[in-house]
């Protein structure tokens, strides 16, 4: 959207995702991470998307949202489906938005009929000068911040536990200098950030650049991972490197649609990857980074696979 519509529901949506919410869930979250922590056992192995990366962002924006605990196994699958489809599977990413969709509908009418202290409740309440979100825009925000909330920070914690384990000097840094982790997260951010690619553009009209003339009306991919990499703007920046100047990185977006759930996405990857390394001081990966498996998709970065041992 762009304005004045886009400036309307974004000014009504930040009154309820307020800093003040986020902060609340400091300690919510790390008992999260602890209670999943738990489960490991002082040694063995395991694969941290499955056991860590993916459960922790589910349980928080879950809770958040006020979404009930045996519905988000559900959820879980619904948005794998729609991440990375499976070319066998034809109808299955459309089943799995009729389905999300038919949860949502039902979920939006019971918070109506009973508030509770969650953010699905304040965006059915909220007001600004008699205006309100009609029924098609709670149902696109309630799918927006589901799916981006737990998606997109489950591939930045997975991304950022690997981009440690491989970088081994910035790993030990960075358990000697625990203040660094405000800083480190925008470094994971731009290094390996969970988004490819900014949503479509379409030029209105015929646009030169370069000695390229994209047609009016022809679908524009613009790559944000290529620009968090730019070396004109970050000096060697295949490189993981925590001491650097990471600010201006476009992995949560910029301007007037920089992304509502940046401080809970930051919030959630520092706890996740603190809690981890102190939780796990002997932390290692289990194979060759080589043969790590990515998801299939040219929308998101993610592993399906982080084995470990510890």
């Amino acid at each position: 959207m762009e304005a004045p519509d886009h400036t309307r529901i974004r000014r009504l949506v930040v009154r309820a995702f307020t800093s003040r919410r986020i902060e609340q869930l400091r300690t919510p979250v790390r008992e999260t991470a602890d209670r999943l922590l738990d489960a490991f056992g002082p040694h063995g192995s395991a694969d941290l998307m499955t056991a860590y990366a993916a459960p922790l962002p589910i349980t928080v924006i879950c809770d958040l949202l006020g979404i009930p605990g045996e519905h988000r196994r559900d959820f879980r699958a619904w948005t794998d489906v729609l991440v990375a489809p499976d070319p066998t599977r034809p109808g299955a990413a459309k089943e799995a938005v009729a389905a999300m969709l038919g949860f949502l509908t039902q979920l939006l009418a019971d918070k109506r009929k009973k508030p509770a202290d969650d953010l699905l409740s304040d965006l059915i309440a909220v007001r600004d000068e008699g205006d309100r979100l009609t029924e098609d825009e709670l149902m696109s925000l309630a799918f927006l911040i589901l799916f981006a909330g737990y998606e997109n920070t489950v591939q930045l914690i997975g991304n950022a536990i690997l981009g440690l384990l491989t970088h081994p000097d910035q790993l030990a840094a960075l358990r000697a200098n625990p203040e660094r982790f405000p800083n480190a997260v925008e470094e994971f951010a731009r290094h390996e950030g969970p988004a490819l690619l900014a949503i479509r553009r379409f030029p209105v009209e015929d646009v030169t650049i370069g000695a390229v003339t994209v047609p009016a009306g022809e679908t524009v991919l613009l790559s944000l991972a290529a620009a968090n990499r730019d070396p004109a703007r970050f000096p060697d920046p295949e490189r993981l490197d925590l001491g650097r100047d990471a600010s201006g990185h476009l992995a949560l977006g910029r301007g007037i649609h920089y992304c509502v759930g940046a401080p809970l996405a930051r919030l959630e990857t520092e706890i996740a990857v603190s809690a981890l390394l102190e939780r796990l001081p002997d932390l290692a990966l289990d194979t060759d980074p080589a043969e790590l498996r990515w998801r299939p998709s040219l929308r998101a970065r993610g592993l399906l696979a982080l084995p470990v041992t510890y």
